[in-house]
């Protein structure tokens, strides 16, 4: 399956555990995390550098001062002698393991990720369920109308009701008979979100605006470079409906220059950061404090990868909602078992940690790394 900038053929991913003191039934505790989908395994830079400067610290400066670990001192540790800038570069290798971290930290309190988020992060604030989109609809070799039509019928008999497909890999007119097949599946234009992974030009960026305007999707995602503010902020004069972005941005500062420079407008845009790719979750809480010290608000980050590390995310902080990809990433893709859809929503698991130990395919990887 490809999209409009790449095709998945070679993509691969780092899985982390990290093992902890803490014994219960017999067996340490041991934390997980992989990072994400659409990005490469990065496991060289944690061994040569990050995995090192852990193992290499003493107890104290990796714990807090009732003795856990401490998810915000071991990224400052992985942190040492890094030169600022060129965040891209270290951000996934230490997000993915700061994420391991947090998984650990919470089975060592017994207690779902989310939950620990919402007590230190939210106000301790939660809500029963977190709403739910299903990302699909790519380009295939026997990927004509029918084939999307039965993918969107599939997704909403599973309980989504929003969905967002692939554009820009194919002509305009062929790509808006696609969103006229699945918008005609489903409640109306606003439940359609539509994905052109960064691939377009500043032209082409313009010639889609003005083919989709008139559309009323939910929001017209990542036209144009992750970096590329300027034709960002010039999209944003000229196409009204909202845009979405920051599935590759990956520090604090690009956020903010986001909104300094991007033009995103806080009053309809949606924010899409990846939190293992963009050093983790302690730094996803800055960056949300970050956005609402700008202006923006909770409600429009839908952080991006459809995995149960962004659904503790959105569940703990009280975020917009999360994406799903049901049947795609092998073992990587998806949600722990029990987490059903209804009606565009999932209620909250009570599994301890992330959760990966639900996912039978994923967790079977894990352990055998683990040895647990």
């Amino acid at each position: 399956m490809r999209n409009a900038a790449f095709d998945f053929s070679e993509m691969t991913t780092s899985v982390v555990a990290v093992t902890t003191d803490v014994v219960r039934n017999g067996k340490p505790v041991v934390g997980y995390a992989f990072n994400s989908t659409g990005r490469y395994a990065c496991g060289a830079a944690m061994r040569s550098r990050f995995i090192p400067r852990i193992l290499s610290a003493a107890p104290e400066e990796l714990t807090d001062a009732a003795g856990l670990i401490d998810p915000g001192k071991v990224h400052q540790c992985m942190m040492r002698r890094e030169k600022p800038g060129g965040d891209a570069e270290r951000s996934v290798p230490i997000g993915t393991i700061e994420t391991a971290v947090w998984d650990a930290l919470a089975k060592v309190l017994d207690r779902p990720l989310w939950h620990v988020l919402a007590e230190r992060f939210n106000g301790g604030v939660t809500s029963a369920t977190v709403p739910c989109y299903v990302g699909g609809g790519w380009y295939r070799p026997e990927g004509d109308l029918a084939a999307l039509s039965d993918e969107v019928k599939r997704h909403l008999q599973a309980g989504y009701t929003h969905i967002k497909i692939k554009v820009g890999g194919a002509a305009i007119k062929d790509d808006l008979a696609r969103i006229e097949t699945a918008i005609g599946l489903l409640a109306g234009a606003d439940h359609l979100a539509v994905d052109a992974n960064a691939a377009f030009s500043k032209e082409r960026t313009q010639d889609y605006a003005r083919a989709l305007a008139p559309v009323g999707l939910r929001w017209f995602e990542e036209p144009c470079a992750p970096l590329d503010y300027e034709t960002f902020a010039g999209l944003t004069r000229t196409y009204d409906p909202p845009l979405a972005t920051g599935e590759n941005l990956f520090c604090l500062q690009d956020v903010e220059n986001l909104f300094s420079f991007g033009g995103f407008r806080r009053d309809r845009d949606i924010l899409q950061v990846d939190p293992p790719q963009a050093y983790g979750v302690g730094a996803y809480a800055k960056m949300i404090a970050m956005v609402e010290s700008l202006g923006g608000t909770r409600s429009r980050i839908f952080p991006h990868g459809g995995n149960m590390m962004s659904f503790a995310l959105v569940a703990g902080l009280g975020l917009g909602g999360c994406e799903s990809y049901p049947g795609v990433f092998a073992a990587f893709g998806g949600f722990a078992e029990g987490m059903d859809v209804r009606d565009g929503k999932i209620a909250l698991p009570d599994y301890p940690g992330i959760g990966f130990e639900a996912q039978p395919e994923l967790y079977k990887i894990m352990s055998e790394l683990a040895d647990v």
